[in-house]
């Protein structure tokens, strides 16, 4: 996840899935990505990163652990001042929790679905 801390900024963008080794291969090839494996325990979780600098750009993660519940799809990640007012702001305006705000470090993070359909991760900096 970015260290960016300016609000309202796509910080990230991820996918949870049943077969990250196998994705993170595919996007490889297709994009030109390459592939850092970031050890889980019993399993990875990649970090893309872009061809030329090697800046981290993508996160191609196992559908395991604290990723069992996320949606399968690209997700991306807005900063936001106060992830736990944000998620209660997205209830209030017609909006979803799918994945209420939890810890990750020293950050925290939840997934929305707006009152259109459509899902968002939102990310407080530690």
């Amino acid at each position: 996840m970015t260290d960016t801390a300016e609000i309202g900024r796509i910080g990230w963008i991820d996918i949870s899935i049943d077969d990250a080794a196998g994705l993170s291969d595919f996007y490889s090839s297709v994009v030109g990505w390459k592939t850092e494996a970031q050890s889980m325990g019993d399993y990875s979780d990649y970090t893309m990163l872009t061809p030329d600098s090697g800046s981290p750009i993508a996160g191609v993660c196992q559908a395991r652990g604290s990723n069992s519940d996320m949606p399968r799809q690209w997700l991306i990640y807005i900063t936001v001042a106060d992830v736990d007012a944000s998620a209660a702001k997205c209830t209030e305006k017609g909006g979803k929790l799918l994945v209420p705000p939890k810890a990750m470090g020293s950050a925290r993070f939840c997934v929305i679905e707006d009152p259109a359909g459509a899902v968002a991760g939102l990310y407080q900096a530690g």
